[in-house]
């Protein structure tokens, strides 16, 4: 009978390993899903034939019509070499669901993406090549810093505390579901994070629970700054509080674009650093175009420098590129955060010091 390890054992182990070398995400579920030409059916299936919305193109739903194909992905990022497995959860929150009238399920749709995952990764993992499943918070597709009402610039679409309780109820889908680590993603408005960084932390201290969070911010152009106008190291300090497992970047740019970027979070950031950018620039059809082969070649100095501790892949990134993308990482070692005191002078900040 195979004995399966607990969620501590199976974190342990991975620290173990990210003290040794580059940990492995894996790269783009909707990519994948896009290859497979899904029509309205194949997201309706039987249970939901009669649902009075268009569901084509919420990917979320396919861990309840089409799990063979989301377990497949998982599957095949495995065989590529992904040390770390995300949940097919990126709009799983009743905010994005209410696109398509599927509020109820965001929950469920948490609970069986998470349960997806762990099944993959069950499948694969060794005492010595731990599998570990990433809970994916994305970042909805509301926003809580600027309007999106260009004559009433105090309106706002969703309230900082329906945030809260959106992330909240995806938290404990995913938690249930299994997951060993929160990642808190693709964030373009630092306070639709705090939201969701707030809801996580509400919801493990009720069940008296802890579990690594991870972070990653998007740049949305060479301007350096997120969509809400924070530079690298703003968003940083921003987010710095909750003590994430790592910080990273990923999504709008490719690897060459994003190179300046991480080496700014590097320089300041004392956790972990994770990085994950799209495959190139998207060209006149929004596809991707650059292969496994460059985006080996660009990522390969940021492990030779030391610059990170996971790398992965986003948008247009395929398990070939996330073979690639092992490779390069192959080449260096982990990075090495800076001591608090270090890095919070060179944020131009002061060390807390308790009063006496």
């Amino acid at each position: 009978m195979t004995t399966h390890m607990t969620r501590q054992d199976r974190l342990a182990r991975i620290e173990a390993l990210a003290e040794q070398r580059i940990l492995i995400l894996d790269g783009a579920m909707g990519t994948m899903i896009q290859t497979f030409k899904l029509e309205e059916d194949d997201y309706r299936g039987t249970r939901f034939a009669d649902h009075g919305h268009p569901l084509k193109g919420n990917n979320d739903l396919l861990v309840l019509t089409r799990p063979d194909i989301i377990y497949g992905i998982h599957e095949a990022f495995l065989q590529a070499g992904a040390d770390l497995i995300s949940t097919n959860s990126f709009n799983a929150t009743t905010i994005s669901q209410a696109d398509y009238a599927m509020e109820p399920l965001a929950y469920e749709l948490n609970l069986e993406a998470a349960k997806l995952a762990r099944k993959a990764c069950l499948a694969y993992e060794t005492p010595e090549a731990p599998k570990a499943v990433v809970g994916s918070i994305g970042p909805t597709n509301k926003t809580l810093s600027l309007s999106p009402d260009v004559n009433d610039p105090s309106f706002r679409a969703a309230s900082f505390d329906e945030m809260v309780t959106a992330y909240q109820e995806q938290t404990r889908g995913l938690l249930d579901g299994g997951v060993d680590f929160l990642m808190v993603e693709t964030i373009f408005d630092t306070l639709v994070a705090k939201a969701a960084l707030y809801a996580i932390a509400e919801v493990l201290e009720e069940r008296g629970e802890t579990v690594p969070v991870m972070i990653s911010g998007t740049i949305t152009d060479r301007s350096g700054r997120t969509l809400s106008g924070q530079t690298v190291e703003a968003f940083w300090n921003a987010v710095r509080h909750v003590n994430p497992w790592s910080i990273g970047l990923n999504c709008a740019l490719g690897p060459n674009e994003m190179r300046p970027f991480l080496a700014e979070l590097s320089r300041v950031a004392t956790c972990r650093v994770s990085v994950y950018p799209n495959a190139g620039l998207p060209n006149a059809f929004g596809g991707y175009d650059e292969t496994p082969d460059d985006m080996c070649h660009t990522m390969t100095p940021w492990a030779e420098e030391g610059l990170v501790n996971v790398m992965g892949g986003c948008c247009g990134t395929t398990p070939d590129h996330i073979r690639h993308i092992a490779h390069a990482a192959s080449h260096g070692k982990p990075r090495v955060a800076p001591v608090v005191e270090t890095a919070l002078r060179l944020s131009g900040l002061e060390p807390f010091t308790a009063a006496a």
